[in-house]
């Protein structure tokens, strides 16, 4: 298996494009940390899930965005595993905002959760990544691909790329990769609660991509698995972005 031994932490990992790369992770062998910050029930599905199909996986609850939490995130994975090979920075708020009607605290709140949340935790990591190590930070296909109503969360996305190049050379002299991988449209649980299913914008976003279908979850969690293996072993400071084609 790709990931045998190796430890992850999955931020955002109790539904969607978190939860599908968790559990693939977990059965290419690593053992995952499902980070999560208020759905415990969620997370505990994706955990029993992983462990059921031979896995080894736990639940830990903490808001990223809170340094308090993020310490403590890390220090359970410290205590329960001894090491740190993998983080993905995947938690996010994604709000669908008409230009006029962005308040300050919307960009206070979509800057803490998708753009400090990663830094916060990339510090942590590489604390524990003693051997080297990937992180990879979720972004989105509308930061090359702009759409209305996406400012604040394209804005926060395009920074995180920014942060990914920076620290990919920062990090490269201690073995530790960083690379972006940027998901287009999938069909998430988020996805139906914003009400991106089923109706126009569905259609309109289907009708862009070439490869004719909404991703799943499994779709961009094979990616990440190869982001995090030794398969991409020469890949660092990268954006790959799995979108269709759109």
């Amino acid at each position: 298996m790709e990931l045998k031994d190796k430890v992850a932490i999955v931020t955002g990992a109790s539904k969607g494009i978190g939860a599908g790369i968790a559990k693939a992770f977990g059965q290419q062998g690593a053992k995952v940390v499902v980070n999560y910050a208020s759905n415990q029930k969620s997370a505990d599905s994706v955990v029993d899930e992983i462990i059921n199909n031979g896995g080894t996986a736990i639940a830990v609850q903490a808001d990223v965005s809170k340094i308090e939490d993020v310490r403590r995130l890390f220090a359970i994975t410290a205590e329960t595993f001894g090491k740190l090979d993998i983080l993905v920075n995947n938690a996010g708020i994604y709000d669908v905002l008409p230009f006029e009607k962005i308040t300050q605290d919307d960009l206070q709140a979509n800057i803490a959760t998708n753009l400090i949340a990663p830094i916060l935790c990339a510090q942590q990591a590489v604390e524990l990544m003693q051997n080297g190590g990937s992180i990879i930070n979720i972004s989105s296909s509308v930061t090359s691909n702009a759409m209305p109503g996406t400012l604040v969360y394209a804005m926060t996305k395009a920074g995180l790329e920014n942060v990914t190049k920076t620290l990919a050379k920062e990090l490269g002299g201690k073995n530790i990769r960083v690379n972006t991988l940027s998901p287009g449209f999938t069909e998430t649980e988020g996805a139906y609660e914003k009400g991106l299913m089923g109706g126009e914008w569905e259609a309109s976003l289907l009708a862009q991509i070439p490869l004719g279908r909404i991703a799943q979850p499994i779709d961009i969690a094979r990616v990440a698995v190869f982001l995090a293996s030794d398969a991409s072993g020469w890949v660092t400071g990268e954006k790959i972005q799995v979108s269709g084609g759109s």
